[in-house]
C-alpha cells in the first residue's frame, strides 16, 4: 500500500499547514505531486487548469495520459478551469491570488513573463505572497526545454541500465519534495519578515541531489551497496529473487551463519559471495520471509521478474 493509498499515514494527519492556501498553476506531475504533499500537510490547496480540451474532462495532460495518477495527485485540490490568455481568465487568476498565501508554478520563465507573472510585480501588488517557481534548470538554463528522463540522464542515474527506462520518475518527484519544502520556507520567511519571498526549485538540481550517493562512490561497483557486500545485493531463489539488506556487522553475521559460514567472514571475498548466493539459491520466498522474521535479517522476496 502506498502512501497515497493510506488514510491514517502520519503524513497525513499532519495539519502543519492548516489555515494557509496554496495556489497553482503547474500541470503533469512535479507540481501536482508538491500540491498534493501540501494538502496532506493541511493546506486549502487550489489547482488553475487551462480549459479543457473536447472530450476530456480536464486541461492536464496527465489526465490523458494517466488518468489514475491524476485522480490521485488532485484528491481534495480545488480545480478551476481558466485560460489565462483571456481577460476572464486573468480575472479568475487575480482573484485567487488576492487570496493566496503561496503561488506554485512550473511554467519556464518567457512563459510567466508573458502571463504577467513576474516576481517583481507580483510582489508589487501583493507583497505578503510568497511564489515557487520549479524550473527545469537553474539560473539562465531555466528556459531550456527537458524531462524527468534527460535530468536523470545529466545526473547519472541512468548508468548501467543500458536502453532501459528508469524505473520511477525520480527527478520529478525529488522535486515535488524539495517544492513542498520550498512552500514551508517562503511561510516561515514571511512569518519572520512580513514580506513573501520567491524560490526557484530546478529538476535538475533534484537529480543531482539522488545522485551525490553514486559520486560518491557508495553505489558503484566497488562500493558495499553497489554490490560489493555480499550482504547487500539482490540473488535469485528458489522460486522468484531476494533483496537482502544485511549490510551491518549483526545483520551480516546472522545471514552468514544461516549459509553456513562463519559469523565475521569478511563479506567482500568472492568465497562470502558464492557461499551466499548459493545458499539463497536453494531456499523459497516462504522460507527466506519466515528465517527474516526468526533470525531479524533485513530482506524483501520477490516475485521472479
Amino acid at each position: 500500500m502506498s502512501l497515497l493509498d493510506t488514510p491514517s499515514s502520519s503524513f497525513q494527519a499532519s495539519q502543519t499547514l492548516r489555515g494557509t492556501r496554496i495556489l497553482s498553476l503547474a500541470l503533469n506531475l512535479p507540481g501536482p505531486a508538491a500540491l498534493l504533499r501540501c494538502q496532506r500537510l493541511g493546506a486549502d490547496c487550489v489547482k488553475l487548469e487551462p480549459p479543457s480540451p473536447p472530450g476530456h474532462a480536464s486541461g492536464d495532460p496527465m489526465a490523458r495520459y494517466s488518468p489514475a495518477a491524476y485522480a490521485a495527485l488532485h484528491a481534495g485540490v480545488r480545480i478551476v478551469q481558466a485560460d489565462l490568455k483571456t481577460a476572464q481568465g486573468q480575472a479568475a487568476l487575480q482573484a485567487e491570488l488576492a487570496a493566496a498565501d503561496v503561488l506554485l508554478t512550473s511554467f519556464r520563465p518567457s512563459a510567466l513573463r508573458k502571463l504577467g507573472l513576474e516576481w517583481s510585480a507580483l510582489q508589487q501588488r501583493w507583497p505578503r505572497l510568497g511564489m515557487v517557481r520549479i524550473v527545469g534548470a537553474a539560473g539562465e538554463r531555466a528556459d531550456e526545454p527537458g524531462h524527468d528522463l534527460t535530468y536523470q540522464a545529466e545526473a547519472g542515474l541512468l548508468a548501467g541500465t543500458g536502453c532501459a527506462l528508469p524505473a520511477s520518475l525520480q527527478a520529478d518527484m525529488a522535486g515535488a519534495l524539495a517544492a513542498s519544502e520550498a512552500v514551508l520556507q517562503a511561510l516561515l520567511a514571511r512569518a519572520a519578515s512580513g514580506h513573501g519571498v520567491c524560490i526557484d526549485v530546478a529538476l535538475e538540481d533534484a537529480a543531482h541531489w539522488l545522485a551525490l550517493p553514486r559520486g560518491w562512490g557508495l553505489t558503484t561497483a566497488s562500493g558495499d551497496v553497489g554490490g560489493a557486500h555480499a550482504g547487500y545485493r539482490v540473488y535469485p531463489c528458489a522460486d522468484g529473487r531476494v533483496a537482502v539488506a544485511a549490510l551491518e556487522p549483526h545483520f551480516a553475521a546472522r545471514l552468514f551463519t544461516a549459509a553456513g559460514l562463519e559469523p565475521a567472514a569478511d563479506p567482500r571475498t568472492p568465497q562470502t559471495h558464492e557461499a551466499v548466493a548459493a545458499f539463497l539459491r536453494g531456499q523459497t520466498r516462504a522460507g527466506l520471509d519466515a528465517l527474516a522474521a526468526l533470525q531479524d535479517i533485513p530482506l524483501h522476496t520477490l516475485a521472479p521478474e
